[in-house]
């Protein structure tokens, strides 16, 4: 059989590509200082491993976090995760061609606002019919969402399913021998770790069957898809119930996984939709009101001498960019004021 796509992943050049993509914003790290004290011969090592097929992953470091909801991130190391980025830099290309226009989580030129901008785009078409005398408010929006995500769905994904969808693009076994070894690390038979570079890519190959059976056998015009979250738009409420027990039926058929039955619902658009960290009207964006709960906290440790001013500073720099894309200029810039930095929110 031709190996020529594992000689590519596995190739020195890529290996450095690799190494360069996951050590980005993490140069001061210990672990990648360590790394780069030997760096000729860390690589060449693992490239050797790969070579004689005996590369093993080292054990997840698993820790709890609270961001607000409690989730289990499980941490591979840096040699692993430079593995990860060259299985990535290779397959991808090979998958992403695959992918619907509309899916929107890591990918080039994709992301929250790509699938924000998406859904302006929907809910106006949907609303199309719904205006009075060429305006009107959002209790005259018209249409409806089936806004829904899939239930513990990086703790569900079934190995052998996935497997087998890749094998249809791979048919280099030892791809996927090695794909089997990061699968397995950790996790047997289902389940991928939160925070793993592969679990986002193979998050969006498993859900690729979901993406094509909305868009080909629905035939939903009005779909978008983020990472496990994902929107239908439709002016009829009806046929959004149809398809939501019809979608359910095929992620529990076909992918072994399930929507969440409290977070899987048909709404109204006048209502506004949850999606991407905004709450979505017609006419206007809103922050999530636990993303603000969330600064104001980290400003009153700050008033507290608890957080650092260069941490607040930070965290402030972050929440801004996401911000920004909302109707919260009052909100920005009063919290500016509030923490020293009246001139920030003129930047932006």
């Amino acid at each position: 059989m031709d190996h020529k796509l594992y000689s590519q992943i596995i190739s020195l050049e890529n290996l450095i590509l690799a190494w360069k993509k996951a050590r980005k914003g993490k140069t001061k790290k210990d672990y990648v200082i360590e790394f780069n004290n030997n760096l000729f011969k860390n690589l060449t090592q693992l490239h050797e491993e790969l070579k004689q097929e005996t590369y093993k992953p080292e054990p997840l470091t698993t820790f709890i976090l609270r961001d607000p909801k409690t989730r289990k991130i499980s941490k591979s190391t840096f040699r692993d995760r430079i593995v990860h980025h060259a299985i990535c830099n290779v397959i991808e290309p090979v998958f992403d061609k695959t992918f619907i226009y509309d899916s929107c989580a890591n990918r080039i030129n994709k992301g929250n606002l790509f699938a924000i901008q998406r859904f302006c785009k929907f809910i106006r078409k949907v609303s199309r019919n719904g205006k009075i005398n060429g305006w009107f408010n959002n209790n005259q929006v018209k249409g409806y969402c089936l806004k829904a995500d899939i239930k513990h769905y990086f703790f569900e994904v079934n190995h052998n399913i996935l497997i087998n969808i890749l094998k249809r693009k791979i048919k280099d076994e030892k791809v996927i021998s090695l794909i089997i070894k990061v699968l397995g690390n950790g996790f047997k038979e289902k389940g991928m770790p939160l925070g793993n570079m592969t679990s986002q890519f193979f998050a969006n190959v498993y859900l690729n069957e979901l993406d094509q059976f909305v868009k080909h056998k629905l035939r939903a015009k009005y779909y978008i898809r983020y990472v496990d979250d994902f929107v239908v738009l439709h002016e009829s409420k009806e046929q959004l119930v149809i398809w939501k027990k019809q979608i359910d039926s095929f992620l529990k058929e076909s992918l072994k996984i399930e929507l969440h039955p409290e977070k899987s619902r048909v709404i109204s658009l006048s209502k506004g939709i949850d999606f991407v960290g905004f709450r979505n009207f017609y006419h206007y964006r809103l922050l999530r009101k636990r993303n603000v709960r969330k600064m104001l906290i980290k400003i009153k440790l700050f008033k507290e001498n608890i957080l650092p001013y260069e941490k607040l500073l930070e965290s402030y720099q972050g929440w801004q960019a996401h911000a920004k894309w909302a109707d919260s200029y009052k909100l920005r810039n009063d919290l500016s004021k509030i923490i020293g930095l009246s001139d920030f929110i003129q930047h932006y």
